[in-house]
C-alpha cells in the first residue's frame, strides 16, 4: 500500500504511538508498504510549533530536519495540479492542509492515514481510518 500520512498521523506515529489502532500502526510499520509525507504537513508541524502545541527538542527545525533523514518516507511534492485539485475537490470544508492532503491522495493514488472524521467521511480519494 501507498500511505500518505495525515500531520497528526506522522507526529503521532514518532510522539505518541499509543494513539494510533493496531491496523495503522501495523500498516506504517510493515515494510512493503510505501509511506508518504506532503510538505504541507511539515509547514503545519512548524506553525504547531510556533504556536506551541507541539513541543520539538531541541527545536522545530532540527527536530524535523533528524526526522526526515532517519525516516523512510517518500515526499508527496505540490505540484500545479495537487493545488488544482486541492479547490476542486468536494470536501464540506476549506481547510487548506486537508484540502492539500486530499488532492495529494487523489493526483499520487496514495491512501490518506487520518483520524480526521471530516476526511473520512470523502468518497474521491482512499483512507486508511485512525479509529
Amino acid at each position: 500500500m501507498r500511505l500518505l500520512l495525515d500531520t497528526h498521523i506522522f507526529l503521532w506515529s514518532l510522539l505518541e504511538p499509543t494513539r494510533l489502532t493496531q491496523r495503522v500502526a501495523s500498516d506504517l510499520e510493515n515494510p512493503a508498504n510505501e509511506l508518504w509525507l506532503s510538505p504541507i504537513s511539515i509547514w503545519e508541524i512548524l506553525i504547531l510549533a510556533e504556536k506551541r502545541r507541539v513541543i520539538l527538542n531541541p527545536d522545530s527545525f532540527t527536530w524535523l530536519r533528524n526526522v526526515l533523514r532517519t525516516t523512510p518516507l517518500r515526499e508527496a511534492p505540490i505540484n500545479h495540479e495537487v493545488a488544482i485539485q486541492s479547490r476542486a475537490i468536494n470536501l464540506r470544508h476549506q481547510d487548506p492542509v486537508d484540502r492539500f492532503l486530499a488532492a495529494t491522495a487523489l493526483i499520487y493514488d496514495l491512501t490518506l492515514v487520518t483520524a480526521d472524521e471530516r476526511l473520512l467521511k470523502s468518497r474521491k480519494f482512499a483512507v486508511l481510518p485512525n479509529r
